[in-house]
């Protein structure tokens, strides 16, 4: 038992199953899907949080009816096909001594695809239009409503009996059952609209129709949005009185044709074991950043929501909302705020986190820093997901277990960015005698000006942790020391990864002599006081560069205008960051946007706007300082490494983001042990 977390590692009870723990991974959809089904990579990815310690995994929502396709990847529970996937998920999960509960998901209107590229087509409670993937639903005819309760008893009693442990009705975010809730949106005029009792019957038939379909002894449970977080929607006093009735319900689990009888459910057990409480609305920009909050948000924020929602059920309550760390998890936890601790994101970023803090290892936990760049974002750019500090994450059956060599060489790894500390700690955590050299006095590359960003200050933790897991495994790490000829004398590598990064470029403007320009890396490495007046933020990209400057200098109290070549300020950033990085800016009231445009020349108080699309220069008057994002550029290294053999990474192979340099420097590292076997071998 954890000393120093004894209430998060104290067993909980649901219904009948014992959980080990209060870390939870929560449903999440990971694009690592087989043609709708589970299959190999995904048994693999879940396996690896179980055999981490997690105490309950939630598997990605499964489909509960035909119309329920919201994206081309989700996983189907409407047929037998599903069942060998489920049973094989359970079984590795089990292994491993975790608990494992399946999600039962109908997303209403919340389609993000549709087929072969068309535009979506969506069923919901009326033809209220959804706002953020520009959906005019179809509404559902009542013959239509009860095929789908219906449809929900028929997944949830194939996933159990597959040996999945319990099943999850989701209500959160604003899918199906919610949407019947809610007056904005379920405009109907049958038994499931009009007054509050006939909104909430649709959630209360399928709670009830799934208890009746998996018995008494299965664990049920219904995640729900503790607030929406959108203007004009539910607020926490009416998800609390929804979640009041729920708490209360019963249906008869005796039933075999797997459908509720609810006409006599009233001496029947309790519909649902447990609450999970979330935030956030999928319908909207702004309510869709609390679905996976970024670094911006508050750890642990939404526990004031499931403390509300303990007041009123003596049900199992768990809360998600960016909980990264164990200590805020037994905080919350000890303080009566919920019973259970969601920290998917954390285990995404290091799947052992809960055996590193049952052992009170602290220091060896790789933080998330909710910069949902390969987690989240993957996944809105439909493909699986990962961690830009862990990309073996995801690629579970490629790169691990870690491969072990048979003669240990000598690599060199010459820079202390990210891509060079990856390939230096996994090349030394593989058996290799690993020496790293870093020019400056300190480790991180581009990382340390990253963090220089308003709301982007965790983003330093990626160099932190990469750095503690080089030093842990081994490696020789040397800063302030350049790469030189005489270095390679005394280290005599057999190989050299070459991870140098990039540097800034400029790119060629009509610049008057008396204009203040500079560029983007050098302002943030030096904070040059400038000159009084608007600042012309220049953007090539459309990344947290530009935006996070122009919004670093309006807090400030400046005037700014965020040119940008891209079509919008953080197109490159993913959406519920950029989202919010914009509001903010926004409400500074002193940022102007100009999009789809690129500098070209700047005189005394004037700044020169080429449009990306036409021929039109727009003029920027008034103009002090210009700050100028442009192309990096690739640091060259010009040693004689002998016979040594040589891998570029990273920015100094072409410069991109952190997420591909700390690829890079897996691969390089993985591709040095598994190129040496198949010569040994």
């Amino acid at each position: 038992m954890s000393q120093l977390f004894p209430h998060l590692f104290a067993p909980i009870t649901i219904g009948s199953t014992t959980i080990r723990n209060r870390i939870v991974s929560s449903g999440h959809d990971t694009v690592l899907d087989d043609h709708g089904h589970i299959g190999d990579d995904l048994v693999a990815y879940h396996e690896a949080r179980a055999q981490g310690g997690a105490g309950l995994i939630v598997l990605q929502v499964s489909g509960v009816h035909e119309t329920a396709r919201y994206t081309s990847h989700v996983l189907m529970a409407t047929d037998e096909s599903s069942v060998p996937g489920y049973r094989a998920v359970a079984e590795a999960v089990h292994r491993h001594g975790a608990t494992i509960v399946a999600q039962l998901f109908h997303p209403g209107r919340e389609v993000m695809d549709g087929e072969r590229g068309m535009a979506p087509r969506a069923k919901a409670p009326s033809d209220e239009p959804q706002e953020r993937f520009k959906v005019v639903p179809e509404a559902l005819t009542t013959a239509e409503v009860r095929d789908i309760i219906a449809g929900y008893g028929h997944a949830a009693k194939r996933i159990v009996e597959s040996g999945i442990d319990g099943v999850e009705i989701v209500a959160s975010h604003g899918y199906l059952p919610i949407q019947f809730f809610n007056p904005a949106v379920n405009t109907r005029t049958d038994e499931y609209g009009g007054c509050p009792e006939n909104r909430r019957r649709f959630l209360a038939e399928v709670a009830q129709t799934v208890r009746a379909a998996v018995g008494p002894d299965v664990v049920v449970g219904v995640r729900v949005s503790g607030e929406e977080k959108t203007e004009d929607r539910l607020v926490a006093a009416e998800i609390l009185d929804l979640i009041d009735h729920l708490d209360s319900l019963t249906a008869d689990a005796d039933d075999t044709d797997g459908v509720a009888d609810v006409a006599d459910a009233a001496d029947g057990v309790d519909c649902l074991d447990y609450f999970s409480i979330t935030a956030g609305d999928s319908s909207t920009l702004q309510g869709a950043v609390h679905i996976v909050p970024s670094m911006q948000i508050d750890p642990g924020y939404a526990t004031n929501l499931s403390e509300q929602v303990k007041k009123i059920t003596d049900k199992t309550v768990m809360v998600a909302g960016r909980i990264n760390q164990p200590h805020e998890a037994e905080t919350a936890i000890a303080e009566g705020r919920t019973d259970m601790a969601i920290m998917t994101r954390a285990m995404i970023c290091d799947p052992e986190i809960a055996n590193k803090s049952a052992a009170d290892n602290v220091d060896e936990i790789r933080a998330c820093i909710g910069c949902n760049q390969a987690c989240i974002g993957h996944f809105q750019q439909g493909v699986p997901i990962s961690c830009i500090q862990y990309p073996e994450s995801g690629r579970e059956l490629t790169f691990l277990p870690r491969p072990t060599v048979r003669t240990r060489r000598k690599v060199l790894v010459i820079g202390g960015g990210p891509a060079g500390l990856k390939a230096a700690a996994v090349a030394a955590e593989q058996g290799d005698d690993v020496v790293l050299c870093e020019k400056e006095p300190h480790l991180g590359g581009a990382v340390q000006l990253a963090q220089e960003l308003p709301y982007r200050s965790e983003f330093g933790g990626a160099a932190t942790n990469l750095t503690a897991e080089a030093a842990r495994a081994g490696v020789d790490i040397r800063t302030s020391a350049p790469a030189t000829q005489n270095l390679i004398t005394e280290v005599a590598p057999d190989h050299v990864i070459i991870a140098t990064g990039a540097e800034q470029r400029m790119p060629a403007l009509e610049i008057a002599d008396d204009a203040f320009v500079i560029g983007a890396r050098d302002y943030l490495r030096e904070s040059p006081d400038l000159p009084v007046g608007r600042v012309l933020v220049t953007d090539w990209k459309g990344d947290w560069i530009g935006l996070g400057i122009a919004l670093r200098l309006a807090e400030a109290g400046r005037q700014v205008t965020l040119a940008t070549a891209a079509n919008f300020a953080g197109a490159a950033i993913q959406q519920y960051t950029r989202t919010l990085l914009v509001s903010q800016a926004l409400r500074t009231g002193r940022v102007q946007f100009v999009n789809d445009a690129r500098l070209v020349g700047v005189d005394t108080d004037t700044g020169y706007l080429q449009s990306t699309l036409c021929e039109v220069v727009h003029e920027v008057d008034g103009v002090a300082a210009t700050i100028v994002s442009a192309a990096p550029r690739s640091v060259p290294v010009d040693l004689d490494v002998g016979a040594a053999s040589v891998t570029v990474i990273g920015d100094a192979l072409a410069p991109r983001t952190v997420e591909e340099a700390v690829y890079e420097g897996l691969t390089a590292a993985t591709d040095l042990a598994e190129r040496r076997e198949s010569v040994t071998a």
